[in-house]
């Protein structure tokens, strides 16, 4: 196995990362900026520049990777097009240079309430609306995937433990993105992973359940 994280210099992306290495999985970083990376990624990621809005940059990323891990996300800005180019756009580039390149998984980092319209997020120019519409893409693409939406994100990890539900069952609730960073790098191990859509937030109060047993629960 050889992963590609797209999205990697973000806060998400880098723990994914550092997750995989820490796993001994061979890693690709996709970064736009490569001092930047240097900075921010362990040594042994192998950093390569592209672009997810550059197609042409994804075939060769690609190459000799088996699994992709997408956590990109428009930072805020006041250009109006940000989440309809990276969260919509920009997906459906990787899921199309994905399919092209025979990924054999597809793990998109997307979030919770993105079935919601008239959610307080979607006045972020639409965003939770262009999230949903990329994760329908992948769901199309025939490609085999697991979608991650994660509650509320907190950089510093904890002790609580996971909760994970079906699509549109959670609608509060934070995660730390190192725990997020555990379920992506699990769904490529499990099999009752495959093909679904699973939320995750955390709480001290959750059960202890195994990671078989966390998937194989969602629908």
């Amino acid at each position: 196995m050889k992963a590609l994280v797209a999205g990697a210099t973000g806060q998400t992306g880098r723990n994914i990362v550092k997750q995989l290495v820490e796993k001994d999985i061979p890693v690709k970083a996709l970064v736009r900026n490569l001092e930047q990376a240097k900075e921010i990624l362990p040594p042994e990621a192998e950093l390569v520049v592209g672009d997810v809005l550059k197609p042409e940059t994804l075939t060769t990323a690609l190459t000799d990777c088996s699994v992709l891990l997408c956590a990109t996300g428009a930072s805020p800005s006041l250009d109006p097009t940000g989440p309809y180019q990276v969260d919509f756009q920009g997906t459906k580039n990787l899921v199309d240079a994905a399919k092209q390149a025979k990924i054999e998984h597809f793990v998109m980092v997307s979030s919770l309430c993105v079935s919601k319209f008239f959610h307080p997020l979607n006045l972020f120019w639409l965003i939770l609306y262009w999230k949903k519409q990329a994760e329908k893409y992948l769901q199309q693409s025939g490609m085999t995937y697991t979608i991650v939406r994660p509650g509320g994100l907190k950089n510093e990890d904890n002790a609580d433990r996971i909760i994970m539900s079906s699509a549109d069952t959670l609608f509060d609730g934070s995660i730390p993105r190192p725990k997020v960073a555990q379920v992506c790098l699990e769904s490529l191990f499990q099999t009752t992973a495959k093909n679904k859509i699973v939320e995750i937030v955390a709480s001290p109060e959750a059960e202890d359940k195994s990671w078989s047993d966390l998937f194989a629960g969602v629908a």
